[in-house]
């Protein structure tokens, strides 16, 4: 087995299979940089070598990953040093765990956030727990559903992708799966049972044929129904006015226009280009656009001011700027898109 600095990640080879463990429990296996380069350093080895059959990442602990090291994040940017190596090493790591040749089987229980959906649902395979939790939460934190949420949730049916990235919304191992993020759903006590066969057989396929489930999906039909009417509309102002609209009469509207309204006026527009875009681009160009939108980021406001009031003074109302979704300038979000000046993202 090898490790890497500090046993943040663990790499076994055993049977057909290559193993990735994200092993920072305590940290509810927040993915750091080091986890980043050290698994972008095996998957060529692994590709290679003709012994391993499937790569399978999995972690230990009560969540599969909660995102990225965001306190880190912060306390870099804050002493004017934003960590855009990190995030350009992670998106080169989401595209090729996208591009891999080779069944890369992500075995997830617990909540999936951010970074660790970089690390697990650009792969062949992905199979939820029944206590998985999948949610790309960044608006929220005054960011943006970045490692390839623009790919993965844009091609989410019945605008259902758009709606998961702008409310950040947590959805279980039924929801997830028929959105198709999911692949597969078995019971969390059949996780060890699909690695042991995969580990077997190198057969990912045969490992779940037999241990499959299919959960009961949460979003009822009428729900469904209003997320496609609001959220196909063309612009993130469409979005709320029709929303507003409907609120009087639609408690799942009602609700869902409470919910942007806590979220960062400049996140919503962002992410609502960004997703809609991304449906027409491949994954090496959403990670380039991403790349773009993150360097804008960095340099911004909203982003260090959601860290502060969500964990630096943990449940403090954040002061957005602009405040609110009717002081947003269109061309200012432009800005988000435009080329780098100083390159773009290498993929």
């Amino acid at each position: 087995m090898d490790a890497n600095p500090g046993d943040e990640i663990r790499f076994e080879r055993r049977g057909h299979a290559a193993i990735v463990t994200l092993n920072r429990p305590k940290a509810l296996n927040a993915v750091t940089h080091a986890m980043v380069l050290a698994l972008a350093a095996k998957l060529p080895e692994w590709e290679a070598d003709p012994d391993v059959k499937a790569v399978i990442i999995k972690a230990e602990g009560r969540a599969f990953s909660a995102g990225g090291d965001i306190l880190d994040i912060y306390q870099a940017g804050r002493a004017g040093k934003p960590p855009v190596q990190f995030f350009a090493d992670e998106y080169r790591l989401n595209a090729a765990i996208r591009r891999f040749g080779k069944p890369y089987v992500a075995l997830i229980d617990g909540v999936v956030m951010g970074g660790g959906v970089g690390v697990s649902f650009h792969g062949s395979h992905r199979v939820m727990g029944e206590k998985a939790q999948f949610a790309m939460p960044e608006v929220g934190i005054g960011f943006f559903p970045d490692v390839g949420g623009s790919y993965l949730l844009s091609r989410v049916k019945g605008a259902y992708g758009l709606y998961l990235g702008l409310t950040g919304a947590r959805i279980g191992p039924g929801d997830a799966l028929h959105a198709g993020l999911a692949t597969h759903a078995v019971k969390s006590e059949d996780l060890a049972a699909v690695e042991a066969a995969i580990v077997e057989t190198g057969d990912p396929d045969r490992a779940l044929r037999d241990l499959c489930i299919v959960p009961e999906k949460k979003l009822n039909e009428a729900d469904a129904v209003s997320v496609g009417l609001h959220f196909s509309l063309g612009s993130m102002n469409d979005l709320i006015a029709s929303l507003t609209q409907a609120a009087g009469r639609d408690e799942f509207a009602a609700a869902t226009l409470e919910t942007l309204g806590k979220r960062s006026p400049t996140s919503l527009h962002v992410a609502f280009r960004q997703i809609t875009y991304g449906e027409a681009l491949t994954m090496e160009e959403c990670m380039k656009m991403e790349f773009r939108i993150l360097n804008r980021m960095l340099a911004g406001h909203d982003f260090y001011e959601g860290i502060r009031a969500a964990i630096i003074d943990k449940g403090d109302t954040p002061r957005w700027q602009p405040a609110t979704l009717a002081e947003i300038d269109e061309k200012a979000i432009d800005a988000y898109f435009d080329p780098l000046p100083g390159g773009e993202l290498l993929i």
